[in-house]
C-alpha cells in the first residue's frame, strides 16, 4: 500500500468512525459553537479542563472528510494532555497544514495523514476547523478549574 492511499485511509476510517463523537454536558463542560468560515462545515467542541489539563473533549459536527476526520483525531490526541502540551500542538498544526512541516510532535501519530492538506490551500480552514474551536474556547475561557 502507498503512503499517500495509507493516509486516505486513516483519514477515511477517523470521518466514518469518529473519536469522542459524543455531546458532553455539566456545570464543568465548556462548548463552542464553530462554523467554517470558508465552507458550511459545522461542529461543536466540548471541553473540560480540570488541573490544567484537559480531562474530557469531544465533539459533535457535519462537514467534509477532512474537517471531521481532524476532529476526531484531534480530541484522540488531546484527551488528558496539559494546557501548555496542547498550545504546543496546535502550533504544530499550524505550522503542518500552512507549510508541509511535520513537528517531531506529530512523527508517530495518525494526525501526520492530514499533512497532504497543505498542497490543497482552499482546505486548509478544514483542517484546522477543530483546531480554531479549540482556540476560542482556550482563549475566551477560564482555563483552571478543579
Amino acid at each position: 500500500m502507498m503512503l499517500d492511499q495509507f493516509y486516505r485511509q486513516v483519514l477515511l476510517e477517523h470521518f466514518q468512525h469518529r473519536r469522542h463523537f459524543e455531546e458532553l454536558s455539566g456545570e464543568s463542560i465548556q462548548s463552542v459553537h464553530y462554523k467554517n468560515p470558508t465552507c458550511g462545515d459545522v461542529m461543536t467542541l466540548y471541553l473540560e479542563i480540570k488541573d490544567n489539563q484537559i480531562s474530557q473533549i469531544s465533539f459533535l459536527g457535519e462537514g467534509c472528510i477532512i474537517s471531521m476526520a481532524s476532529a476526531s483525531m484531534m480530541t484522540k490526541l488531546l484527551q488528558n494532555q496539559s494546557i501548555d502540551t496542547v498550545k504546543e500542538l496546535r502550533q504544530s498544526m499550524e505550522t503542518m497544514i500552512r507549510t508541509g512541516h511535520i513537528d517531531d510532535a506529530f512523527q508517530d501519530d495518525e494526525i501526520s495523514a492530514l499533512q497532504g492538506v497543505h498542497a490543497l490551500r482552499a482546505r486548509h480552514n478544514c483542517a484546522l476547523m477543530p483546531w480554531q474551536a479549540l482556540d476560542r474556547i482556550l482563549n475566551e475561557q477560564p482555563l483552571s478549574q478543579t
